[in-house]
């Protein structure tokens, strides 16, 4: 019979092998964005207002953002006014309802050249991005 290897010796394996076990061990998923309408249109403002207002943005320079995140109908929206006339027509409605959230964009400035960067900015927040173009 073989003599059994000191208590000492087993140490090293036991933590290595333990090391070994954690290490192949799935990493915890990253946090997800949540996707109900209130959370999505809070993301998007704050894009909204990082990128497209506090940076001077030359494209919406002669407006000004009026987040309406506090809605009774469940549609939380953001609308983009015209920055020396704020109680007129909306340029642009950006709204979401429901969970997951389904996001509608319009009015006149989605006519324009800048909509199809809207819309893309739009996603990028609605999804989790925070990054300026």
């Amino acid at each position: 019979m073989r003599p059994i290897a000191s208590s000492k010796a087993l140490i090293p394996l036991v933590l290595a092998a333990a090391g070994l076990g954690s290490a192949c061990q799935p990493a915890p998923p990253a946090p997800r964005a949540s996707s109900a309408a209130l959370p999505t249109m809070e993301r998007i403002a704050l894009g909204a207002n990082t990128c497209w207002f506090k940076s001077g943005d030359a494209a919406f320079s002669a407006y000004r953002l009026a987040p309406e995140l506090n809605s009774f109908s469940g549609r939380p929206r953001i609308l983009v006014v015209p920055r020396r006339s704020p109680e007129s027509r909306p340029m642009l409605v950006v709204q979401a309802e429901g969970q997951p959230a389904q996001l509608s964009a319009f009015g006149p400035l989605m006519d324009e050249p800048v909509s199809s960067r809207i819309a893309t900015d739009v996603k990028r927040w609605a999804s989790g991005g925070k990054g300026c173009r």
